[in-house]
């Protein structure tokens, strides 16, 4: 069994992150890292692989400039086989559905793919819907927002927790699967795995590699357009109130109520 899990590197939260001239997030002026929510995803891959036994393998996929390929490095530190950066200057700017092309013709590269495995978003862009564009590109049937997953007789099952109801949704490989971060904790790379990783393989693939013209992907190619960006004015400070005269508490009230809050 080979499983794909889709990871990206993105801006560090804590950065001070910032916009380009073009209204792209300027990925260069702030450190970056594996995102958070597709560290699950890993996760997941790992513990199918655990399960499955030794037969299983895990690939990493990402796409993005050089430096992604330190989400690929963080994956296999956590334990995954081997790696595939696609890198390529006419990507930059891609939307959802030029990114779920690249992703789609770089899964379709490699042999013997059996689950696609995806967080449940980005946490720089936050969407969630690449993991579904991905189903439908490839032509397989799409599993999203699992809480939990497992593979059991050529058949992938998640568990979806909503708000109301629990549902269990089940498909036949190949398939698409995306997990939320209530589906485990992502494990931390152990010494051991941090060393095993440097041995570990990773391909690099451009666009012409996968067959996609670049005309088909990157700024210019996006279905939407970002028009004007500003930056966050700082934060201003808060109004204290005072219950010396026993009118605090309808202060306070009035203040939720203001704010719709109540």
């Amino acid at each position: 069994m080979n499983i794909v899990v889709c990871v990206k590197y993105v801006p560090d939260a804590t950065g001070d992150r910032r916009f380009e001239a073009d209204h792209t997030v300027d990925r260069a002026a702030v450190d970056g890292l594996l995102s958070e929510l597709d560290e699950y995803a890993v996760e997941q891959a790992l513990q199918l692989k655990e399960k499955q036994g030794d037969d299983t393998e895990v690939t990493v996929l990402t796409v993005g400039p050089e430096r992604a390929v330190d989400a690929i490095r963080k994956s296999l530190q956590m334990g995954a086989d081997k790696g595939v950066h696609v890198i390529d200057d006419a990507i930059a700017g891609s939307d959802a559905l030029a990114t779920s092309l690249v992703l789609a013709e770089a899964v379709k590269k490699i042999d013997g793919w059996d689950l696609v495995l995806c967080g449940m978003g980005s946490t720089d862009g936050a969407m969630g819907v690449v993991p579904a564009m991905l189903s439908e590109r490839l032509g397989v049937p799409g599993v999203t927002f699992g809480s939990a997953i497992e593979v059991d007789g050529g058949k992938v099952k998640i568990r979806r927790d909503g708000d109301t109801a629990t549902v269990t949704v089940e498909a036949s490989l190949p398939a698409v699967a995306s997990v939320t971060d209530q589906s485990g904790e992502a494990r931390y790379p152990s010494f051991k795995g941090i060393m095993a990783a440097k041995k570990k393989p990773v391909e690099t693939w451009s666009l012409s590699d996968l067959g996609v013209d670049a005309g088909q992907v990157g700024l210019s190619a996006s279905w939407t357009a970002v028009e004007n960006t500003e930056e966050r004015p700082p934060r201003s400070a808060g109004e204290i109130v005072t219950d010396e005269d026993g009118s605090g508490a309808k202060a306070l009230v009035d203040f939720l109520a203001s704010k719709k809050f109540i």
